[in-house]
């Protein structure tokens, strides 16, 4: 279980194609503390951690992973928004994410709004329901709010607010239109949605 609050930017450091594509990351975090076996949310994608250096720890992504989350995600030199999973009593400062991604999304347009960047992205019809004004949503594994969502056929375009801070602490401030992201739904969202379902059974 995560939050969506990034606390690191790692970097891809090497990747090896063997069963799964083993991955390695470089980070500011104390590896020493991660027990192997452990998860990190890497772009909002829940790994686990199955070997530790200074500096750095290894993950195995599997086949199923690469082929559902955004493009060109697992190579070497791109950077990953960071999170470790939750110990009881830490602080929820963003919304509950799980780390599992529904769907990817490809930015279509970053505004300049005073010090902030409104950013838009384009999902397939099938997450629109799950997606609401001022509601919450998670893309790359950073806890956003949803400004607005426009239907557009086939297709719904959302938008975010992007503050400073968030630009510096996350790699969204990097985003320009084309790029694909990973977008997590909120649960509350998707269970309201599976009771919907059956209630009108």
């Amino acid at each position: 279980m995560f939050t969506g609050i990034v606390t690191d930017i790692g970097t891809i450091e090497g990747v090896e194609e063997r069963g799964d594509r083993r991955v390695t990351v470089a980070t500011a975090y104390d590896t020493a503390a991660i027990d192997l076996g452990a998860s990190i949310a890497c772009s909002g994608v829940c790994l686990t951690v199955v070997d530790t250096a200074p500096g750095r720890f290894v993950v195995d992504v599997s086949g199923e992973t690469v082929s559902r989350t955004a493009r060109d995600q697992w190579q070497a030199g791109r950077r990953l928004n960071l999170e470790r999973a939750m110990k009881l009593g830490d602080e929820l400062g963003g919304h509950i994410v799980t780390g599992h991604v529904d769907g990817i999304a490809e930015v279509t347009d970053v505004t300049v709004d005073g010090d902030s960047r409104r950013i838009a992205f384009r999902v397939d019809a099938a997450l629109a329901p799950f997606l609401a004004p001022k509601g919450s949503v998670t893309i790359d594994g950073v806890s956003l709010t949803v400004n607005a969502v426009i239907d557009e056929g086939d297709t719904t375009v959302f938008s975010i607010n992007l503050i400073p801070h968030t630009q510096a602490v996350t790699t969204l401030g990097a985003l320009a239109a084309g790029q694909a992201v990973n977008v997590e739904i909120d649960v509350l969202a998707r269970y309201l949605q599976r009771m919907e379902h059956y209630r009108g059974r």
